[in-house]
């Protein structure tokens, strides 16, 4: 018997012993985003610097190639990424986004009667992807705006499967320190698994490397093939959302259960030929990094100077408390010209998410939040 055989599925192990097919059925929906162009679009945590040139010119040489069906393994891709974090590429599992690959393990780990595990205002597609096949979501509440590693442990019961952690977290922005995360793992139980979403994980380790702050062990914890999961994305930092790239680490076993859950063909030839080459750009996500910092200093300083609570960031995007209901707040804020997230369906009703513009924009959004708040 496998070490992760008793916590899948029972059709999941039907489809890894007879490997005859695949789920072709998307569970995860979502909101489109709004895209009229006279708007400023700082609603969606996008990448504001765009994608690296290299990978454009990747994308259109790709497209020669749009006939034919893409490599479903990502092997290029996947060897690429096994290369970078120091793993086997059996360890990794490349999909479409990473809300695709939510839905993955979901599928995989979860069914009615049992429970995932994760925070109160959240990444918003936990509660989605569990809702979607019937397992129970139990949130614990914030401590200090963020993840409360002790409540988490306190939830957990015989029948959790998946703990979720954002970290950073969305839409808070806030961190666990590799310390907190550390001992967190070390008194989970052996019937989870933990899903450690990273995607803003190129903007975190850029500013705790300015901060003097130990982020992440999470590749030490993949390399000893701990019950854990680490997802990373193209979407962020990286610019390139529009593509849906994004992968998954963890032990090889669990890795190949979720293989074979993922449709086939998930991941399209041209966002693989994207990402290959958004690796090789080591100079502009390095101005992405650092340009995303000044204008995160920036704007939490003139957005606190207007009275607003604000909760210091760790990724590309602020969060802050408007005083007053955030979907009226954001209204307001769109009749000026700008896109904001509102909070309420997060459960914090009188908070706003910004993303970080440069700075020409946030100067642009600091002059709409100022007519709205006289």
């Amino acid at each position: 018997m496998g070490r992760f055989e008793n916590l899948v599925n029972d059709a999941v192990r039907v489809l890894s012993q007879h490997a005859i097919s695949r789920s072709s059925t998307s569970t995860l929906t979502s909101t489109l985003p709004e895209r009229d162009a006279s708007l400023l679009r700082l609603n969606a945590n996008e990448s504001v610097y765009g994608p690296s040139p290299k990978a454009v010119a990747a994308m259109r040489a790709a497209m020669e190639s749009s006939h034919l069906y893409p490599d479903d393994s990502a092997s290029a891709l996947r060897d690429r990424l096994a290369q970078l974090h120091a793993i086997q590429p059996e360890q990794i599992l490349v999909a479409n986004g990473l809300t695709a690959l939510l839905g993955v393990i979901a599928r995989t780990c979860l069914r009615p009667g049992l429970n995932a595990l994760t925070s109160a205002c959240s990444f918003i597609s936990y509660p989605m992807v569990t809702g979607a096949v019937g397992a129970r979501l139990v949130q614990t509440p914030l401590k200090e705006g963020g993840y409360d590693p002790d409540a988490m442990l306190a939830a957990i019961d015989t029948d959790t499967r998946v703990a979720f952690i954002a970290n950073p977290n969305n839409p808070t922005g806030t961190l666990l320190d590799a310390s907190a995360m550390d001992r967190f793992l070390d008194r989970v139980p052996a019937h989870v698994i933990v899903v450690l979403d990273e995607a803003y994980f190129d903007y975190a380790t850029y500013f705790a490397t300015q901060r003097g702050v130990a982020y992440s062990h999470s590749m030490e914890y993949v390399r000893a093939q701990r019950n854990v999961v680490v997802l990373r994305t193209f979407s962020k930092a990286h610019g390139l959302a529009g593509l849906r790239v994004g992968y998954g680490m963890g032990p090889a076993e669990l890795m190949a259960y979720f293989g074979q859950v993922q449709d086939v063909f998930a991941v399209s030839g041209i966002g693989q030929a994207a990402a290959l080459a958004a690796l090789d750009d080591e100079a502009h996500i390095r101005h992405a990094l650092r340009e995303n910092a000044a204008q995160a200093e920036c704007l939490e300083r003139e957005v606190a100077s207007l009275g607003y609570l604000v909760i210091p960031t760790w990724t590309n995007f602020l969060s802050f408390d408007v005083k007053q209901d955030s979907q009226d707040f954001a209204h307001k804020l769109r009749r000026e010209g700008i896109l904001v997230r509102p909070l309420n369906a997060w459960g914090a009703p009188t908070w706003i998410r910004v993303t970080l513009g440069t700075a020409e924009q946030n100067q642009v959004f600091l002059r709409a939040l100022k007519n709205v708040s006289k």
